[in-house]
Formats: C-alpha cells, structure tokens, sequence
C-alpha cells in the first residue's frame, strides 16, 4: 500500500492526506467538484478548468484510460486533480496512456486516497476556496501562507484562447459561423460541424470589423475560464455585433452576452461542476439534465434595465440559466449544450442557432 507522501490544504486549514500522482509538483488554485460519473478526460482537457483543483465526486477515476479522440483541447490547463481513487491499469481497447501519465506529461499534479465526499461537503458550503497541493511533510502554516501569497490568476482566457485563427470546415456547408474563443471546447466546434455550419475559430480580442469581414450568418461566443470582468475586450465585442446577427453564448459567453446588455453578474455559492443538474426550460415546461461548467450567474434582478427576457431556470436554486434578447436575435445559456460528457438533452439549442441564421 502506498505511504502518504501529498497533502491537500484549504485556505480555511482543514489537511487531507494522499497519494501523489501526475506531476510531481505543488500548486495553489481555486478548488471546485464535479459530479460526473464518466468523462474525466474531458473535464480534464476543458479549458474552463484552468487554474483550478477539481474534486471528482466519483470513485474511481482513470478506469478507462486516456484516448487521443476524447480531448476537448489541444493543451491542458486544468490546476490539479482530487480523487478518491485513482486507477493504474485501465481496461479500455481504446486507451493509450493512464490518468497519470498524462497528467505527468502536461505537468498537472494529482491527489487521491483523499475522502472526496467530506471535501465536496466543505466546497458546497462554500462561496469560494482556495487550496494548495504540497508535500506531505510541509508545515500547514507554511502551506497557509504559500496560499495567501499566491495572486489570483487573471489572464486566463488569454492563456486559453487560441492565438491565431483557424478553420474546421464541413461538406455541403449551409452557414458560415464565427466563434470567437475564450476558451472553447471542441465539441461545441463538431457541433455546429454537424449541422452544416463551417467554422472560423478567432481569438478572443478579435475586433468586430474583422469578424465581420469573414461575412458570418451567425457568431458563437464559446465557453471558457475565469470571471468575465477579466475580459472586457469581449464584452465591448458583443456589443459591437448584437442586432447585426445572431449570437448565441455558452458559459463565460453566457455571462458576457448579459455584461454587453448592461446586467450584472456574481459569483456561484457552492462552486461545482458536473453533470445530472436540472434546468427547467421556460417555454416548454420541459426539464432538462444539464452539464453546468461555471463559477459566475447572471444576476436576475439586474435584468429588469435590458431587453433581455429569462428563458431557463435552474430546479436546484432557481437561479438564471438562459436569456434572450428576442429582437436581437441573441441567446445564451449557463450550461454546457454540447455536454461532453453529459446529457444530450439541450442539443436543441444548436437547432435554434441555426434556424435564426436561417431568417
């Protein structure tokens, strides 16, 4: 049986003890959980994890091994892993490398052998928490004053965002969209690919005159890490291009679609991730089991000064989970449509993307 030889440390003092995996090194980040029960390669490789210590609620992570089809970017960000379990031989056909070595190789630390449940206890009770992984043999107030030293990260759609433009084109194109990259997953890029939308790929300070010189029907604001005050560039962007065509933003965009329109936006109590989270859809009635990737919502009672209209709800805490500026033709939700991993039950979304490029 492995000795402990990591420990994790809260900025509020609580220690757990562990085992070490991935790179052997220490970091102070944000720590949140995610409630997923598969897809950890993709909660992995998402760049809205970046910086940040993840908690899996599950288990036993690493049982299928990493595959090279499942990233969801071409680098990793994440800060660190927390699991209860970590599995050294996977049993997947598919499987190429183990959790940890991949870690290793993109220099992210890892804990596990850690009492997850207790850990997400404490992170849901929560507004927000910082935590350090460090040797097991370093002083906890060490280790407290690693973490109050530590500056918080404020550039990380910058890290994220790609730096030059790029393509990803499909056969028998119907729509030409833009989505501007703050941190986007693939997935949402194969998803308007499946749709007949080719796809130009922008940084996320592209100006609003070179975008729309790509002649788009449509602009994508994608998901993404961080605060959305770290990035007025593109909240002035929205701005600049609503009424123009239609925008549709997922996540970070969510939130900057209601900075653009004047609303107000705060940080999440409880900070998660995961999937199997319920969102009511206005319209219809209709409950939807969502991905939720974010720690920032929009603040409804700021929404009364706009045009913008609540279309989803959160069943959890009734929070606000979509909005929509009909005339406009802007729409965003909080949540991950394109739910890898998760639930495919707000693909529809994309549906509505495409049919106002088509009026």
């Amino acid at each position: 049986m492995k000795q402990p030889d990591k420990k994790l440390v809260l900025e509020s003092g609580q220690e757990f003890l562990g085992c070490g995996f991935g790179a052997d090194k220490q970091t102070v980040c944000d720590i949140v959980f995610n409630t997923s029960m598969a897809g950890y390669q993709e909660i992995l490789s998402n760049p809205a994890s970046t910086n940040q210590v993840v908690v899996m609620t599950y288990p036993t992570i690493g049982n299928y091994g990493i595959t090279d089809e499942d990233f969801e970017a071409r680098n990793l960000t994440i800060g660190g892993l927390v699991v209860r379990e970590e599995c050294e031989t996977p049993s997947n056909f598919r499987f190429t490398k183990t959790i940890s070595e991949l870690m290793e190789e993109y220099s992210i630390p890892g804990i596990s052998g850690i009492d997850t449940r207790m850990l997400t206890r404490i992170i849901r009770d929560s507004k927000s928490i910082r935590a350090a992984i460090v040797s097991a043999d370093m002083p906890k107030e060490e280790a407290l004053k690693l973490i109050a030293e530590t500056p918080e990260d404020h550039n990380a759609v910058e890290r994220v965002s790609c730096k030059k433009r790029w393509y990803s084109r499909t056969p028998n194109h119907r729509f030409d969209v833009v989505m501007v990259d703050c941190g986007a997953k693939l997935t949402l890029v194969d998803m308007l690919n499946k749709r007949g939308c080719n796809v130009v790929i922008v940084p996320f300070n592209t100006p609003a005159e070179e975008i729309m010189a790509f002649n788009p029907h449509g602009v994508l604001v994608s998901n993404g890490p961080g605060a959305p005050a770290d990035v007025p560039v593109v909240t002035e962007l929205i701005k600049s291009l609503r009424g123009k065509l239609p925008i549709f933003g997922v996540g970070l965009g969510h939130q900057l679609v209601a900075l653009a329109y004047g609303a107000e936006v705060s940080k999440i109590d409880g900070v998660h991730r995961g999937g199997g989270h319920p969102v009511r859809n206005l319209a219809s009635g209709k409950i939807e089991i969502t991905a939720q990737g974010s720690l920032y919502f929009v603040d409804e009672k700021s929404l009364e000064k706009t045009p913008l209209v609540v279309t989803h709800r959160s069943v959890i805490n009734d929070t606000v989970e979509g909005i929509e500026c009909v005339e406009d033709k802007t729409f965003s939700v909080q949540y991950n449509p394109e739910s890898a991993p998760g639930a495919q039950d707000s693909a529809y979304l994309f549906d509505k993307f495409i049919k106002l490029m088509e009026e």
